[in-house]
């Protein structure tokens, strides 16, 4: 560790906690039920047949979420599989394999963006552009209105509403993520991002050999796949490779993308239960955890390899290298830049990579895995993280109430049995999809089959998978082929399960609170927007993460970091 690389993880935290309140003001007004809508919105809603003043009851909301996402999964299955029909694909591109666009639809309209594919040579232009990057546009919408929604839950009282779907959907793309998507655009564009229509370039090298240079409308596709932390790359190497992510610069700017609206997420909650407190509570708790995170990575990747030590390779940090363990990394990034993008990712439910984090140490590989493991608190994907941190403050009010002998309050509602018995159903299904398929995976010749390491490390890549899949987060430690019948039907239910199943309890809590009337704080109400909540708070999240994923993370990462300290290898 360098004190320049400490540096360039303090500036990245102060930049996003500078943006919290400034976004989250606007995020405040954009859905606020007295906004008056914008000519387009309104023609929006003329031509879908909506009403924007009918509210919804929570069973009705879910309903439109899961009929929305429906359909973009069943349009996208169909251009991948209608693909050498359809206009826009100069490489003539076939169609993809059945259980592959299976697994890419699910992917894709589940917010995971996990790629069992290399995009340049798999997907068309239009694929690309009408299929990948309008999903990343709507499954993050959808996020953002489910967390808004929930909110409103904890902001009314005495309601049978929380709110309308297809308006949160429409402000949410229009006003959020299509203004940030062009700025951020054009921004890539003049860091040397392509964005163009034509096929791909024929290039001759020094040595007289034909090269094919892949290129797209590849910025677009990379902004909004940032800041709606679906990380799907249009490359294989994804932000790794010098064509999305090509400066140290851009790098900073595709973390900040990735992180800044789960960031002002918290501080719209905080406003919108018209106690800024709150949120700051909930972004504190976040900043903790991220800060213990990104530095266990840091220092376990600062550290030489014991393998490469052994072949006498000079892992040492001076002037002419960056020292420590840079096996897939990119120069360009560095150690530093390299762990706090995996950090950040792991940390959202953003599967952009940019550096292999199968080559990461153990202890750092092992980090990664428990931010995902972790429901993706830490600030977490665009919407979802709100919901699931909140989701984390239920069981920590309701503990507190066990230990005082009192009935759980949390910003003025009680939480009682619905809420509890909905809140346990959300957290559980996504380590018992983890962990279930898993298990099944570690021993059948399917699962076997796919690993490219032995031994603890394989495990691990097993574990990876699945971690990343329910957790909608969609990067990989990449040793393992998942590109297989068995692999993508299994992660497919792995990703459905990790977003729909914890959404349909979400709204359920939402509409349950809508319902209720605030309490006045008393005496004996927790304070939940002081420092102490705050720990108390942390300390949940790690041992609910703990105690569920601990014997999983031993099997794997950390039997191979005692394995590699003995010079054991598999």
């Amino acid at each position: 560790m360098t004190a320049y690389g400490l540096l360039q993880i303090l500036l990245f935290a102060v930049l996003m906690t500078a943006a919290a309140r400034p976004l989250g003001g606007w995020l405040e007004r954009v859905f606020a039920g007295d906004r008056r809508a914008g000519s387009l919105e309104s023609a929006l809603y003329r031509l879908a047949g909506i009403d924007r003043t009918a509210e919804q009851t929570w069973l009705a909301y879910a309903v439109a979420v899961l009929t929305f996402n429906l359909v973009g999964f069943v349009l996208l299955y169909a251009l991948q599989r209608l693909q050498p029909l359809l206009p826009l694909n100069p490489q003539h591109f076939g169609s993809v394999a059945p259980d592959l666009a299976l697994n890419t639809s699910v992917s894709f309209a589940t917010n995971t963006s996990w790629q069992s594919y290399p995009g340049e040579s798999t997907l068309a232009t239009l694929t690309q552009m009408a299929g990948i990057t309008v999903q990343s546009f709507l499954s993050a919408a959808t996020g953002i209105a489910v967390a808004i929604a929930l909110v409103r839950g904890f902001a009314r009282q005495s309601s049978g509403t929380i709110g309308n779907f297809w308006v949160d959907l429409a402000r949410a793309v229009l006003y959020v993520l299509l203004p940030f998507t062009v700025v951020s655009s054009l921004f890539l564009v003049w860091q040397g991002v392509p964005q163009t229509l034509a096929g791909y370039a024929d290039a001759t090298t020094l040595e007289g050999a034909r090269q094919v240079i892949a290129r797209g409308p590849v910025a677009s596709q990379i902004a909004i796949k940032m800041l709606s932390s679906d990380g799907g790359g249009f490359f294989n190497a994804n932000s790794a490779h010098p064509f999305e992510n090509p400066t140290p610069l851009t790098n900073l700017v595709e973390m900040m993308l990735i992180f800044v609206i789960g960031v002002a997420l918290t501080n719209t909650f905080g406003r919108m239960v018209r106690d800024e407190r709150q949120g700051w509570a909930l972004l504190a708790t976040m900043a903790v955890l991220f800060a213990a995170g990104v530095i266990m990575v840091y220092t376990a990747e600062a550290q030489p390899s014991p393998f490469l030590a052994a072949l006498g390779v000079d892992q040492t940090h001076d002037m002419a290298q960056a020292g420590g363990n840079m096996e897939g990394k990119e120069v360009r990034f560095g150690i530093v830049g390299s762990s706090l993008f995996a950090a950040v990712t792991t940390d959202s439910s953003s599967g952009a990579v940019n550096a292999m984090h199968d080559s990461f140490m153990p202890l750092g590989g092992a980090v990664l895995m428990a931010n995902m493991m972790l429901d993706e608190v830490i600030v977490g994907g665009v919407g979802s993280g709100l919901y699931g941190i909140l989701l984390f403050c239920i069981v920590a009010v309701f503990v507190a109430g066990l230990m005082i002998g009192r009935t759980p309050e949390y910003v003025g509602k009680k939480i009682e049995a619905t809420e509890v018995k909905m809140t346990v159903l959300a957290l559980l299904c996504v380590p018992a999809a983890i962990l279930g398929l898993t298990a099944v995976a570690a021993v059948i010749e399917p699962g076997l089959a796919g690993l490219a390491n032995a031994g603890p490390h394989g495990f691990s890549e097993i574990l990876y998978a699945y971690a990343s899949a329910a957790a909608t987060n969609g990067s990989a430690f990449a040793g393992l082929n998942a590109n297989t019948a068995f692999y993508n039907l299994t992660l497919s239910l792995a990703m459905f399960t990790g977003r729909f199943f914890v959404i349909i309890p979400v709204l359920a809590i939402a509409g349950a609170l809508a319902a209720k009337r605030v309490v006045p704080a008393s005496v004996g109400t927790l304070p939940t927007g002081s420092g102490v909540f705050v720990a108390f708070l942390c300390a949940v999240i790690v041992i609910v993460g703990g105690l569920t994923f601990f014997p999983a993370i031993v099997l794997g990462p950390v039997a191979e970091h005692l394995a590699m300290q003995a010079g054991v290898t598999f």
